[in-house]
């Protein structure tokens, strides 16, 4: 979740989905909550990620039918960029 999405009905809904939302209140809030710091900053991390895959211009327009080539794509992504 975002600081878009950290509304009470929003964060209700991903409790009772069974979801430990780590979003940081607005400053605005009268009662703000504690939330996972350093969780919230690996947010990031996954943000950067799903970035860097977006070269594969073949993941996100997902011209491959089968879900087996599909994957196998992903992941081909995903060694290059660790050996990037």
């Amino acid at each position: 979740m975002d600081r878009a999405y950290e509304g009470n009905p929003t964060r209700g809904l991903a409790v009772e989905l069974g979801y430990d939302p780590v979003v940081p209140p607005l400053r605005s809030r009268k009662e703000p909550w504690e939330y996972d710091r350093e969780m919230y900053k690996r947010r990031n991390e996954v943000e950067r990620l799903f970035r860097r895959l977006k070269r594969f211009r073949r993941i996100f327009t997902r011209y491959d039918k089968l879900d087996a080539i599909f994957s196998g794509f992903i992941l081909f992504a995903l060694i290059y960029d660790a050996l990037q």
